[in-house]
């Protein structure tokens, strides 16, 4: 198991969510893995500053119903109520967006990823530049490891909280994938 799992769980194990006074000590339990500057401790861990904030309320909720799997963020989120979890959602939304410094993708995959992007109409639901709005993530400038791992989860049903992304990465190849995560990471 990664350290950075371990740490979590420590945290866990010091901090009582449903007991916590205002969102603070979430918000440094946030922080152990999603970093305390913006930029995840791993590279497989999603960027949350400057995310939209119904976007992270959404995910947030899926992880506490279980619509959305994960050992790290289900009991992160199981004694967190409505309130708690939107109180995060908007604290992390008005954070500025982190630099990653990911180099943007060459110009084969750039075009490579454009086609894909055109095809599967990423751009009604993420909008211009992929920024996203509401409940739609944005995506542009989010890690690469991140961007790759979430799509070959929805390509393969791992992630099951949007059945639509679920649909539509089925028809995209590996290649298809790589070239998305890679042009997405260098925007």
């Amino acid at each position: 198991m990664p350290t950075w799992i371990l740490a979590v769980f420590a945290a866990l194990a010091l901090i009582a969510p449903a007991h916590a006074d205002g969102i603070a000590e979430k918000v440094t339990l946030c922080a152990s893995c999603h970093g305390e500057n913006g930029v995840p401790v791993d590279a497989k861990i999603p960027v949350i500053w400057g995310q939209n904030a119904g976007y992270l309320y959404i995910e947030l909720r899926d992880f506490k119903r279980g619509a959305r799997a994960s050992e790290v963020m289900a009991p992160v989120v199981a004694d967190m109520s409505r309130d708690e979890m939107m109180a995060l959602a908007e604290y992390f939304s008005k954070k500025p967006w982190p630099n990653l410094a990911q180099k943007p993708a060459d110009a084969a995959t750039a075009e490579h990823a454009q086609a894909v992007a055109n095809s599967a109409q990423c751009s009604q639901c993420h909008l211009a530049g992929f920024l996203g709005a509401s409940l739609v993530p944005r995506v542009s400038d989010q890690g690469y490891d991140y961007l790759l791992t979430t799509l070959e989860a929805f390509r393969s049903g791992a992630r099951a909280n949007n059945a639509w992304m679920t649909d539509l990465m089925k028809a995209y190849s590996e290649a298809d994938i790589k070239a998305l995560a890679a042009y997405l990471a260098g925007l």
